[in-house]
């Protein structure tokens, strides 16, 4: 008969200060690591489902962002003149090249299509004035976003940029031009 130490596997620590790419590795070779606290005990156990829920909550907002800012481009695409694209954009930044849509940002598309003679160019019926607002706070949570805000992305954050980047995506297949 055999003694469960021998029946067992090796353990892999790693300390409650390491960072989280410090964990990934042994995570991903192991299925799982044990936590030391700084009093030295064992205070938790960190598994591939962990950093996977880890991941996909760091990195949700980043691939939202990405759905709603081409989404964005695809309704303003071949609607704009070079002229009137680079009127959008921001005065400080004027040394910056404007050649087509690609080259603006989410605040330069709020800045053109706040004209309502710039909006009807989309031929969407959609209330100007709330989807303006919507983008507004869409723009709002990438600064926090991209800046890395400490606090990271809350729920409703994070419902905002899921809800919005559904509304473009049923809005594009509505798009009279269909794109």
């Amino acid at each position: 008969m055999n003694a469960v130490r021998e029946c067992m596997d090796t353990h892999f620590e790693i300390k409650a200060n390491a960072s989280l790419f410090e964990a990934i590795r042994p995570i991903v070779e192991h299925d799982c690591i044990l936590v030391r606290d700084t009093g030295n005990k064992v205070s938790g156990i960190v598994t591939t489902a962990d950093l996977s829920e880890q991941f996909a909550k760091l990195g949700e907002p980043f691939l939202l962002l990405g759905q709603v800012e081409n989404h964005s481009r695809d309704l303003i695409a071949g609607k704009f003149t070079k002229r009137e694209l680079k009127e959008a954009r921001d005065p400080s930044d004027s040394d910056r090249e404007v050649e087509d849509v690609a080259d603006l940002t989410l605040g330069e598309y709020l800045r053109l299509l706040q004209e309502p003679k710039q909006w009807d160019k989309l031929g969407i019926k959609v209330d100007r004035e709330r989807f303006i607002h919507e983008l507004d706070g869409v723009r709002q949570i990438r600064n926090d976003v991209m800046h890395f805000d400490p606090d990271g992305v809350g729920d409703e954050a994070l419902a905002t940029l899921r809800r919005f980047a559904l509304f473009l995506q049923r809005l594009r297949h509505l798009a009279p031009d269909g794109s």
